[in-house]
């Protein structure tokens, strides 16, 4: 009896995406991307504050799944989505990088404000991965990238010159569960490592998009670095 043989096929699909603010009058263009077994909309909404005078683009990864440890609501159990798991990883990561491409051509369309990314938790590798593959098609570099509650991705060329030549902001909160102090200070020796220049924002919460940081390191009009 033979293996099955594995093959592939690229088909098209409907991705979904939401934005605040306004292509026309953008003077800074985010594409911010929701972590695992979260939804756009709802990912959108702490930006909405913070959309004068930018365009926010709040993509929605392309696997949903119901969320099997949350109780059924009036509707049925919640639903959230993934950017990927380890199967067939590197097809996913060419989808969402092709995805992310499609979703910041469409919303911005031809606006040429600076961009600006965030990636949340499970997102900050989709973040990291998303620059890179920008680069490598000759895409200028993003202005910003935050990374907030998540890892740069270990096969990330730390050396890359489109890093050094994007402002990196790295937030955590200090009761996160899921970013350990030590974590943290593993990332900071890598990056300290490798020369990158970085600002680190802590705050006192958990696993979450805090509000007033939010803020501070989206409107940058206060020195963001903290210990």
């Amino acid at each position: 009896m033979s293996d099955p043989v594995e093959r592939h096929l690229t088909v098209p699909r409907t991705a979904r995406y939401y934005t605040l603010g306004d292509a026309a009058t953008a003077r800074e263009i985010w594409v911010v991307l929701h972590g695992y077994g979260q939804l756009a909309a709802y990912f959108a909404r702490p930006f909405a504050p913070h959309a004068a005078g930018r365009l926010v683009v709040v993509p929605e990864a392309l696997s949903r799944f119901y969320l099997e440890s949350t109780l059924d609501g009036p509707h049925g159990p919640r639903v959230g989505a993934t950017w990927m798991t380890r199967e067939d990883r590197d097809a996913e990561i060419g989808d969402y990088v092709r995805w992310l491409d499609l979703a910041l051509d469409a919303a911005a369309d031809g606006a040429g404000a600076p961009l600006h990314v965030l990636g949340f938790s499970q997102a900050t590798a989709t973040a990291c991965r998303w620059l890179a593959a920008r680069d490598r098609r000759g895409a200028p570099p993003a202005a910003r990238l935050v990374l907030w509650a998540g890892d740069v991705p270990p096969e990330l060329d730390l050396g890359a010159a489109w890093l050094r030549r994007t402002r990196l902001t790295f937030v955590a909160g200090a009761e996160d569960r899921f970013v350990a102090a030590d974590a943290v200070a593993a990332l900071r020796a890598r990056l300290d490592a490798a020369g990158v220049p970085y600002d680190a924002v802590r705050f006192e919460g958990g696993h979450k998009l805090d509000a007033p940081t939010l803020a501070r390191v989206m409107h940058a009009t206060v020195d963001v670095s903290a210990p």
